[in-house]
């Protein structure tokens, strides 16, 4: 089998024709059973860790394997079409590469690619974490429609991950095509405006900026993977007591997902007075769906800037809080938890929040100043929490299924207190049940102290203070248990 001449002019006697077909494939993590490529064994079979370079670099349908024998090359077979900018990038810059792969019937399935550094071979962007980083990105992709051919692309690579210029341009060349077309287009022009000398140092630092930061999210599609209403139950149960109404809901909503594999055009309105829980549900939600999450705080938010970022025509400018949850989240898909909707009223005279919220709640795409790009918003799950649902404009309200959240009884309080509250501080203060007693009395205490107060969070801060006093007198008295009265309950509390 030839070893190819890459210090022949490129004729048509040099040329190698293309050897291999692309496949298909979605899934997220490669194995010797799903590999990435399929290299040629029927002269020989290669290590389990083989050493080389892959080669035709106008055609990439080579391995050059370095063995004891010397350079020995198999053809690529077949090759997972989502790999095959990486491939072509890795034979153009000749990396030297290490695989892990299994020999089979069909060829020497590659499920791993790592570099290695000997040979004076081209480094890359970051070393090995650079490649990873685009394996993993690749892997979280769906296959393309189709592979395209581009020659006139640019890579090599200097520093880690997406920060640098060259880090960015070779990841657009890898793995540019898991970016929704838009942001495609919109990353080539922010490349030209980074790379120009006829623009200002301050633009080309923004375009440099935004890139980073735009390349560094996962913009993946709106397919959501099938959950467990069995373990969303449980979550659930563990984080609240009772609301089966509201347990009930976020079920159906878990089906919904199991159904479609997308994510409800509604998001949740959690409504109800203070300290009922609402932040509770919205993160137990987060949990159930295995998302990321971020809270928007909308009493804090008084000008739609802190929003939608500012504009690159200010040297201090920069994205909003929504694109920099994205960046923060490292993905497309994670939840809103959007606390006290009822606040998001008129701004300081610069425009409405409220107006903002909008255009991410129709999950058509939201545009930040700063990045100057409409980033998808399929992947957003909004949860949002209020006081007082009067308060609410009807366009925010309709975007939302609304789940009143009633106050508890003081039945309910109790029980919250004693199976819940209580043994949760005291696990984490170290003491033991029987270390701090609460009769029935002292509980009936507690609950009458906040009969006039709506929410549980007196409730925990009363096992807080109680379970902190008999830590006190244990560590200080030298008592080996504390028992609470209804007497001592009213005095402590008082």
């Amino acid at each position: 089998m030839p070893v190819f001449d890459f210090s022949a002019a490129p004729g048509p006697e040099n040329r190698s024709v293309c050897t291999y077909t692309t496949f298909a494939s979605s899934e997220g993590e490669a194995t010797p059973q799903k590999p990435i490529l399929i290299l040629d064994n029927r002269r020989r079979e290669w290590k389990h860790h083989s050493c080389g370079i892959f080669s035709n670099p106008a055609k990439r349908t080579a391995f050059e394997f370095e063995e004891e024998d010397g350079t020995v090359s198999a053809d690529i077979l077949r090759i997972d079409s989502r790999f095959v900018s990486l491939i072509r990038w890795l034979g153009d810059n000749r990396i030297n590469v290490r695989l892990s792969g299994k020999n089979r019937e069909d060829g020497y399935a590659v499920y791993k690619i790592r570099e290695i550094a000997f040979g004076g071979g081209t480094k890359l962007s970051a070393e090995d974490g650079f490649l990873q980083f685009m394996i993993t990105r690749l892997l979280a992709a769906s296959a393309p429609a189709e592979e395209a051919e581009d020659e006139d692309r640019e890579e090599d690579g200097d520093s880690m991950k997406l920060t640098s210029l060259q880090s960015i341009t070779d990841f657009m060349t890898c793995a540019g095509k898991t970016l929704p077309d838009n942001i495609q287009l919109w990353a080539r022009r922010n490349l030209a405006v980074a790379r120009s000398h006829e623009v200002s140092p301050e633009e080309r630092r923004h375009a440099q900026r935004a890139l980073s930061i735009m390349m560094n999210v996962q913009w993946k599609s709106n397919y959501f993977e099938a959950i467990d209403p069995q373990e969303a139950r449980r979550i659930l149960d563990e984080e609240l007591y009772g609301m089966e109404r509201v347990k009930q809901r976020i079920i159906e909503t878990i089906i919904q997902i199991n159904r479609t594999h997308t994510l409800p055009a509604y998001g949740l309105l959690l409504v109800g007075p203070a300290g009922t829980g609402k932040s509770q549900i919205a993160y137990a939600v987060a949990r159930i769906l295995k998302l990321p999450w971020t809270t928007l705080d909308m009493s804090s938010i008084n000008d739609p800037e802190q929003l939608t970022g500012s504009s690159r025509i200010y040297a201090n400018a920069k994205p909003g809080i929504i694109m920099e949850a994205f960046s923060a989240a490292g993905e497309s898909n994670l939840v809103f938890i959007i606390n006290e909707l009822d606040k998001a009223a008129a701004g300081k005279g610069n425009g409405n929040p409220a107006d903002v919220l909008l255009t991410l709640l129709d999950n058509l795409g939201f545009t930040d100043n700063y990045m100057e790009c409409m980033v998808p918003t399929v992947g957003v799950y909004p949860i949002a929490t209020a006081n007082d649902k009067a308060q609410i404009s009807a366009p925010l309200m309709s975007r939302f299924a609304v789940i009143d959240i009633p106050d508890y009884t003081a039945e309910e309080k109790k029980i919250i207190f004693s199976r819940f509250a209580l043994p949760k501080v005291l696990r984490r203060m170290s003491l033991e049940e029987n270390e701090c007693i609460v009769t029935e009395e002292a509980l009936e205490a507690v609950v009458e102290q906040y009969a006039d107060t709506s929410g549980i969070r007196d409730l925990e801060q009363a096992a807080e203070h109680i379970a902190a006093h008999a830590l006190y007198q244990i560590e200080a008295n030298h008592v080996s248990q504390v028992v609470f009265d209804g007497k001592t309950v009213r005095e402590l509390l008082a």
